[in-house]
């Protein structure tokens, strides 16, 4: 039921953006204003409470939890499952915005005038923030969840289960399988949100090497073949096509980053990465908190705003397949790697791209700026030109694009069959094709119905229901956590008292 039902919903969506694409946007775009203008705080907050959460949770009595049994092992090695796990989780987004984000910033900074060391000051800060601790977070809750319930519990591993201390045997019913088409939903859109990026990023980064229109029906060419490509990676299986290319996507970023760092300003870089991690964490709550209900503007809107419902938007997806390879590791050992290794290399990923940017902006008279407000897919591919073997980095850079898109596709179509065939964890090929090709067909719709800021809209939009979901979510994990360590308790002290009576027996 949960498969056909998201289906339809997901049909109908792709043939009103098709036939009518100016209706959607127009609906979406009024979707939009009420959603930040009523519940833009609602997303700071929850955002902010997931963070705190999750480093609760490492920390707390509850860390030496094992996600499966007590005699478990990680199905997976430390790189491969941050692999893994850094290539579902924002692989596309990173490449896209790694130097578009901080010129935008420096242009039109949060606070103040633009152009100036203080604008890339912030810069800098609000790139980290937006790609740091906050977005792992709200993947660490959904993932978190699941991976608990389903290994450690025996639960099926869907998202309507992790309520099972919550609402019991109603999981099984209408209330549990809305739960799951909710999540479905939301991880359709989310997804082709990101893929719209990658399209775009793609078409930008071919224009520049050899010339090709930067166009949709271009783009549109571009998402079919790509839609072939991830779906034969898709149907090869989890061990197979998703493990090999996150490996491979991983090391041609690791690879991309270590040229840039060092055919680049060096040492800016680094000072760069010292004092924004340094500004980032002593202004980490007053920038999970801002709003500015004083002055106005639409700054928060377009940036914190769009980036907390697409990380949730994400969440389903990313939360799911992080649960899948996440077996045998302890909660103290999943929330830290899940939350500081990703964000650490978004940081350094950071510093590298968007230093190298804003020097070549402020020291070096190349106006980088400039071209981004005209064209932000192309902003990345300027700045390596004017880099030592640039041309060389500009189609790494765009093969890198391709294959996180391959990876990002056929691992939310790996999860999107799981959800929606109750928990199966290697879902038919049968459903992951029709999810792959749906996914696609979103993206094409909205790049339709206006490009990026259709594909930002439709992400902040479909957010807003999952937060609520991630919410009680929450309240879930932490009421079996907490009965869970009652009965160990309880066994504990049976133990100790039948200890105590053999001792005196021997007496």
């Amino acid at each position: 039921m949960v498969f056909y039902i998201s289906v339809a919903i997901v049909l109908l969506f792709v043939f009103w953006g098709g036939i009518t694409p100016q209706s959607l946007s127009t609906t979406a775009n009024y979707l939009l204003g009420v959603t930040t203008n009523k519940f833009g705080w609602f997303y700071l907050i929850t955002t902010f409470f997931f963070l705190i959460f999750s480093l609760y949770l490492a920390f707390s009595k509850y860390g030496r939890i094992r996600l499966g049994s007590d005699d478990d092992d990680p199905e997976y090695s430390n790189l491969t499952w941050f692999a893994m796990l850094f290539s579902a989780g924002m692989g596309i987004g990173l490449v896209f915005w790694g130097v578009a984000e901080p010129l935008s910033h420096y242009i039109t900074p949060p606070i103040g005038k633009g152009n100036n060391p203080e604008a890339a000051r912030l810069a800098m800060r609000y790139s980290f923030f937006h790609w740091g601790l906050h977005p792992w977070a709200v993947y660490t809750i959904v993932s978190l969840s699941l991976a608990y319930f389903n290994f450690r519990k025996g639960y099926k591993g869907l998202i309507s289960w992790t309520f099972y201390p919550l609402i019991g045997e109603k999981v099984k019913g209408p209330l549990g399988k809305a739960i799951d088409i909710l999540a479905v939903i939301a991880t359709a859109f989310g997804v082709a949100t990101s893929l719209g990026l990658g399209v775009l990023q793609i078409n930008g980064g071919l224009a520049h090497i050899i010339g090709i229109p930067n166009n949709l029906v271009i783009q549109v060419i571009i998402i079919s073949v790509v839609t072939v490509l991830y779906l034969i990676s898709a149907t090869t299986g989890l061990d197979r096509g998703i493990k090999i290319l996150s490996n491979t996507n991983l090391l041609i970023a690791i690879g991309l980053l270590i040229f840039t760092l060092f055919l680049g300003p060096t040492s800016f870089i680094f000072e760069t990465f010292t004092t924004t991690l340094g500004s980032y964490l002593q202004n980490i709550v007053q920038m999970s908190l801002r709003l500015t209900p004083f002055v106005g503007g639409s700054w928060i809107t377009n940036w914190t705003l769009f980036y907390w419902a697409w990380w949730i938007a994400w969440a389903p997806f990313v939360g799911t397949f992080i649960a899948r390879v996440s077996k045998g590791r302890t909660i103290r050992e999943f929330v830290l790697g899940v939350l500081l290794v990703p964000s650490l290399f978004s940081f350094i990923w950071f510093s590298v791209f968007g230093g190298t940017a804003l020097n070549l902006e402020m020291f070096q008279g190349v106006n980088i700026a400039e071209i981004v407000q005209k064209d932000v897919t192309a902003a990345l591919f300027v700045m390596l030109e004017h880099l030592p073997i640039g041309t060389i980095l500009s189609v790494v850079a765009t093969l890198l694009i391709i294959t996180f898109f391959i990876t990002s596709a056929d691992s939310a179509t790996f999860v999107l069959g799981m959800l929606s065939s109750e928990g199966e964890l290697n879902p038919s090929n049968k459903i992951k094709i029709t999810w792959g090709i749906l996914q696609s067909s979103i993206a094409v719709v909205l790049l339709l119905s206006g490009g990026l800021n259709a594909l930002q809209t439709a992400s902040i939009v479909t957010a807003l229901p999952f937060a609520v979901v991630m919410i009680f979510m929450c309240f879930s994990i932490m009421k079996s956590l907490q009965e869970e360590d009652k009965m160990e308790r309880r066994k504990e002290r049976n133990r100790q008292k039948r200890l105590d009576m053999l001792l005196e027996d021997d007496k």
